[in-house]
């Protein structure tokens, strides 16, 4: 039972980690695609994700970074770790919402097209790529709450170097005993004859 539940700790350890990172990165990719089309007849730029909300590339580097920082902790660090890494699903969220405002996008193509001479571009928003940031951004705050909340009792990354109660003990023990092996290589005894 007891070997069960270290396993059933990892499982979910990763299950998050998989999950979590997969919502930043999410969120990374949707930052680098067009989030408007410009209708046709003219020629002009469409906005990526990161043109319209600048916060979202930070946003998502800054998650994954948490990712990163919850394998790395253990106790009350990991909770804060897990509390930042939500506020990070939250601003990327944030920023998503922001940048489709039309103002922003009107606003956008006005000032980047100014060389030609269109004041009011016509555009219409590709709902995939924002759609895409707004669920990387849920998963990133759902991984954040669940770090806050269970990631306590998950295992670090150095656990398994930690040392329990008692390993001074049967440490100090293995070397009497292999000090009494070579005591009696010394004085000429065979130490594997058991009789």
């Amino acid at each position: 039972m007891e070997t069960e539940r270290p396993q059933a700790g990892r499982r979910e350890l990763w299950g998050w980690v998989v999950a979590t990172a997969l919502g930043c990165l999410l969120v990374l990719v949707a930052a680098g695609q067009a989030w408007a089309r410009v209708s046709q007849g003219f020629e002009a730029v469409a906005p990526t994700g990161s043109d319209l909300g600048p916060a979202l590339t930070p946003m998502a580097l800054a998650g994954l970074a948490g990712v990163v920082a919850v394998l790395a902790t253990k106790g009350v660090g990991r909770r804060l770790v897990g509390v930042l890494l939500a506020l990070c699903g939250a601003g990327a969220a944030a920023a998503t919402w922001a940048a489709l405002s039309g103002g922003n996008v009107t606003g956008w193509l006005r000032e980047q097209n100014a060389l030609h001479g269109a004041t009011d571009i016509p555009w219409q928003s590709a709902p995939l790529w924002p759609g895409v940031a707004v669920a990387g951004a849920l998963l990133m705050v759902a991984g954040g709450i669940v770090a806050a909340v269970r990631g306590g009792s998950w295992a670090g990354m150095s656990a398994r170097y930690d040392r329990g109660p008692g390993a001074g003990s049967e440490a100090k023990a293995q070397v009497k005993d292999d000090r009494a092996l070579w005591d009696a290589l010394d004085r000429g005894d065979d130490p594997t004859d058991s009789r």
